[in-house]
């Protein structure tokens, strides 16, 4: 008795994924639960426990396959038996794959199932800027209809409307010469990769996109930190970063000015009487964004255990769907890395993103005399649309204000 392994159910509005890396091979032992294979999304990479204990004896879809929901994998034969059957199985399957695939073809061409529902504000609006009309896009919401993500897929597989695609117009990459091709290596985009390539373009398509900069004196808050930071770890069993600081400013200054906190949907504006603050992580797979969930109710202490937590699940490429949606504002350190400055790019929907950068002695003047001090540059990145330029630049005062009197933050004021 065989064992079928498929796609589970990858989060809300995520309807495919590609095919990662099998962890075992065609007559390897199993055991229940042990993780069978990684499924890259949009959002995250998530494993594939094995269903049942036995043997692997058919791994249907292989590394770089774009599967669906509920889509067979593989399956697992009970006990040993699958391994003396996996030999014989595999001559006649890989013959009739030929013939299978055929058909696929004509079936991809095939026009998507009309609708009842109409499309989603946010997609009907992106349907009109790309030229495009609800009928040739499947819908992965309720009874059809037809989401935002689903016209951004749409859009970056390159479907337009017929009279478009006549005097099509793509612009090819220029041959390299013979010495030069045999030096390069052509290696397919992560699913992650073609989504952080896709958002970031979309959201500078999209948004009005504006960056003003300051720069914070960060002494006061490296001296309570050096003062403290010790007792905190004991106590709480997490280090004292900067991160619980920058999170808990940006927390304060999104109450002042609402909407840096908002985001625009058709001619609608939310605004978010929460703070779910998205801390940007870089991974071997690329750049993952996971939520730190009311951020403005929770302590220093509780931001830094979350963030640590975050950003261990990030590197292991073990965070869920619910870690990763959601966000209102969006925090991204690139001093870490070096840098000094950057106009960082915005996380769509939201509006704001602020980037923290390097801490570099500079002299300053301070009362009429040059000293020198541990200092920040900051730069904020807005919608200009919804965001004017005095409150983006009122925004980014008060998180300089809040670090550089960090008692501000402790006492919520």
């Amino acid at each position: 008795m065989a064992t079928e392994i498929r796609v589970p159910t990858l989060g809300e509005s995520v309807s495919e994924a590609t095919v990662g890396t099998w962890f075992k091979k065609v007559g390897d032992a199993i055991k229940a639960d042990e993780p069978l294979l990684e499924l890259e999304t949009d959002k995250v990479t998530i494993e594939v426990p094995a269903p049942a204990a036995g043997t692997l004896s058919e791994i249907v879809a292989q590394a770089g396959e774009t599967v669906g929901l509920g889509a067979l994998l593989g399956q697992i034969a009970a006990g040993a038996a699958g391994a003396a059957a996996a030999a014989p199985a595999a001559a006649p399957e890989k013959k009739a794959e030929p013939a299978a695939a055929a058909p696929t073809a004509p079936a991809a061409a095939a026009a998507p199932a009309a609708s009842s529902m109409p499309p989603a504000p946010s997609a009907g609006k992106l349907l009109a800027e790309s030229n495009l009309s609800a009928d040739q896009i499947d819908g992965s919401g309720k009874r059809g209809q037809v989401l935002k993500g689903d016209v951004l897929a749409a859009v970056a597989k390159g479907i337009s409307t017929p009279a478009a695609s006549e005097p099509a117009k793509v612009q090819a990459r220029a041959p390299s010469t013979a010495e030069d091709v045999v030096r390069e290596e052509r290696v397919k985009m992560t699913r992650l990769r073609q989504t952080i390539a896709r958002r970031l373009k979309d959201a500078q398509n999209t948004a009005a996109m504006l960056t003003t900069y300051n720069e914070v004196d960060m002494s006061a808050v490296m001296s309570l930190r050096n003062k403290y930071k010790d007792i905190f770890e004991k106590k709480h069993g997490v280090k004292l970063g900067f991160m619980g600081f920058f999170t808990k400013a940006v927390t304060h200054a999104l109450k002042e000015i609402p909407a840096v906190n908002a985001e625009i949907d058709g001619t609608d504006i939310i605004y978010k009487n929460y703070c779910h603050i998205g801390v940007a992580v870089g991974t071997d797979k690329g750049l993952v964004v996971p939520i730190v969930r009311d951020a403005d109710q929770m302590s220093i202490a509780e931001i830094e255990k979350d963030i640590g937590r975050l950003g261990k699940a990030a590197r292991d490429g073990a965070l869920s769907m619910a870690d990763m949606q959601g966000g209102t504002f969006t925090i991204s350190n690139g001093g870490v890395y070096g840098s000094l400055m950057s106009s960082p790019i915005l996380n769509a929907p939201q509006s704001g993103i602020l980037g923290m950068h390097k801490i570099q002695d500079r002299p300053v003047a301070i009362g009429g005399q040059v000293v020198i001090r541990p200092m920040m540059y900051l730069a904020l990145s807005y919608d200009h649309r919804i965001v004017d330029g005095k409150e983006a630049v009122t925004f980014l005062v008060r998180v300089k204000e809040s670090l550089e009197d960090p008692e501000r933050l402790v006492l919520d004021l």
